[in-house]
């Protein structure tokens, strides 16, 4: 707990904030004065009791309370009414500077929270590839919604509560030991001792409870997101009773940790109550015995009974605190451990922006591999000259698509080096690389927005006719433009109110509109049907026009204009030429120009056959 104390601290006490310095200072002094004011009202309750008792107008008990050595006052202030009005404003006093210390310590506490959720978010960001393909969105969110509020909880806790806590606790017990005897005092240490031990103890049990309810509850979500994400999935196979009995499985975990947790909280509160209650008890016999016995006034007495609630007060807040800070360190440990994941791609301390003129790309003799025991490329050496376009082929599982995660650096190769212009890109700055190149994948997925947002999306800056130009060359302009709100529309989760060949379209724009001097095309037609294939491709010839591209494809009748190919197999380069020269040699290249060749002469069967792209009209209508 220590240790997530100190994390947050310098959130807490910001080096860059003297404003909220200010107001964590301020609040600090709202809450002593708070404490001391709290501590002085028994006193008025107790005088109030005496002057009552005294006689019918308390005049005598007035003047005994303003003898009172060490209090000297007036015995007009002491009267009944007088004190009863203290009694009152004091606990208006003690509650308003809690109320200030609050207020003032709110911007500071969610500035922290702010700060935290905004430092995870861009630590998940840094991430490599290898860890975004692992993980699971649902749970992920889910830990990082249950993080963020456990950070709140801890500071809120440990600023607001544990510090007043542990200070009204302080001079409450130094009232009672000059009021009454070091005896009284020893009772409520005793009392104190077997409280906090047994919050202690019962709280440790509801943690375990407790994380085995988050466990429930991570793994409900993750279920529940990935089935609505894949809904069409589950709709063909007319699963979703399937789906809804996996979702029911997990949240019968949760049910039943959620009852345990309950019920364990009951458990909890009965232990505190019945520890409390007796220790309340045998210090006010003690009390109603020195009252029998003419040592103490009933004044004594009630004021025993008020120091002790007043004391409950900070009492339940050590079990209350505790029991929050240590399900708050439950809630955010996931997210620390997401924090502690360390980058497995960083710039290096000296790293410069890359400076890129032409854009020629050069593969030096690389090497890559996922697990050491398997590795994916062998000595991989190509060069692309700035504004020429390298077409990629082979089978599946050749690592064609691995070339593009290297190039854009999602993962450092195992040897050799890749350039761009002579720079090795692992002594850049990932931001600057990245900037240069742009990509139009096989699968893209749209963020669920406008058309506009995603195709500015490329550049963030541009301006509306700069957006507009952009789907203009990839050909989506009519289309966008018949829709009812235009570029406006939005496109649904993962664009999915837009078919694959306007999504790809969406994709062409928003590269176009990046401008980028080096361009991968990863199978960026693979997922379509042969006209709308025909199509695009005429789109990715005009974004590819004057570009260093690297054309990654399954179909080889989109690269036979490429100035060069190369036929990757099992991780390395087999043939390499022009698609005439290859298809002269015979080879691999050959053997699957042939095969592909072949099978589009056979027409398919009519209820295998793609389905077309809908016209304009019929599209417009799906908006509707």
């Amino acid at each position: 707990m220590l240790g997530a104390l100190r994390g947050l601290w310098p959130y807490m006490w910001p080096s860059d904030r003297p404003d909220l310095k200010f107001r964590v200072g301020i609040a600090i002094l709202a809450l002593v004065v708070a404490k001391i004011v709290t501590v002085l009202i028994p006193y008025t309750y107790k005088w109030a009791t005496d002057a009552l008792t005294a006689n019918e107008f308390g005049v005598a008990a007035s003047e005994r309370i303003a003898d009172t050595p060490g209090w000297n006052l007036p015995a007009f202030v002491v009267g009944p009414i007088m004190l009863v009005i203290a009694y009152g404003v004091g606990r208006i006093l003690s509650m308003g500077f809690n109320q200030l210390r609050d207020a003032l310590f709110a911007r500071v506490g969610q500035h922290a929270v702010r700060q935290l959720a905004r430092q995870t978010f861009m630590h998940l960001h840094a991430l490599s590839l290898r860890y975004h393909l692992q993980r699971r969105t649902g749970g992920l969110s889910r830990v990082i919604e249950r993080g963020v509020k456990g950070i709140e909880t801890l500071v809120r806790f440990t600023i607001l509560n544990a510090i007043p806590t542990i200070l009204e606790f302080a001079l409450m017990a130094a009232v009672i030991a000059y009021q009454f005897s070091l005896s009284y005092l020893g009772v409520i240490v005793v009392m104190v001792i077997l409280y906090v031990w047994f919050t202690v103890i019962a709280s440790q049990w509801r943690i375990s409870i407790r994380r085995d309810m988050n466990d429930s509850d991570t793994d409900a979500n993750s279920k529940a997101i990935d089935s609505l994400i894949n809904y069409e999935t589950v709709k063909y196979f007319n699963n979703e009773t399937m789906e809804t009995d996996r979702f029911d499985r997990s949240m019968a975990s949760y049910e039943d940790a959620a009852v345990r947790t309950w019920t364990s909280l009951a458990w909890l509160n009965m232990g505190q109550t019945v520890i409390f209650t007796i220790g309340m008890m045998v210090l006010m016999i003690m009390s109603a015995r020195a009252v029998m016995a003419g040592e103490q006034t009933i004044g004594d007495f009630v004021m025993v009974n008020a120091l002790l609630m007043q004391l409950s007060i900070p009492l339940n807040f050590i079990g209350f605190v505790y029991r929050e800070i240590k399900l708050a360190l439950a809630d955010v440990e996931d997210m620390f451990a997401v924090l502690n994941i360390p980058q497995e791609v960083v710039d290096r301390p000296d790293a410069s922006p890359i400076a890129v003129a032409g854009g020629t790309v050069r593969f030096e003799d690389v090497r890559f591999h996922y697990d050491p025991e398997r590795p994916i490329l062998h000595g991989i050496s190509f060069d692309v000259p700035a504004g020429h376009t390298l077409a990629i082929v082979g089978p599946s599982g050749a690592g064609k698509s691995t070339i593009s995660r290297l190039l854009y650096r999602f993962y450092d190769v195992a040897g050799g080096a890749i350039t761009i212009d002579g720079q090795d890109i692992r002594d850049v700055t990932q931001v600057s690389l990245r900037r240069e190149i742009g990509i139009v994948p096989q699968d893209t997925v749209l963020f669920n927005d406008t058309i506009a947002y995603n195709i500015a999306y490329g550049r963030p800056s541009a301006s509306r006719e700069e957006v507009e130009r952009a789907a203009e060359m990839a050909q989506i302009g009519d289309f966008i433009r018949a829709l009812p709100q235009g570029f406006d529309t939005e496109v649904g989760e993962r664009g999915l109110k837009l078919s694959g060949g306007e999504k790809q379209r969406v994709a062409i724009a928003r590269t176009i509109l990046k401008a980028p001097p080096v361009l991968i095309l990863d199978e960026a037609t693979s997922a379509l049907d042969t006209r709308t294939e025909e199509d695009i491709q005429s789109a990715l010839d005009e974004v590819s026009t004057g570009r260093t591209t690297l054309m990654i494809a399954h179909r080889l009748s989109t690269v036979v204009k490429a100035d060069q190919i190369i036929v990757l197999e099992a991780g390395r380069i087999v043939e390499r030429g022009t698609h005439g020269s290859l298809m002269a040699m015979n080879g691999l290249y050959a053997e699957m120009w042939a095969r592909q060749s072949q099978q589009a002469e056979v027409p398919p069967p009519e209820s295998l056959a793609q389905p077309r792209e809908l016209s304009v009209r019929e599209r417009e209508e799906s908006f509707k």
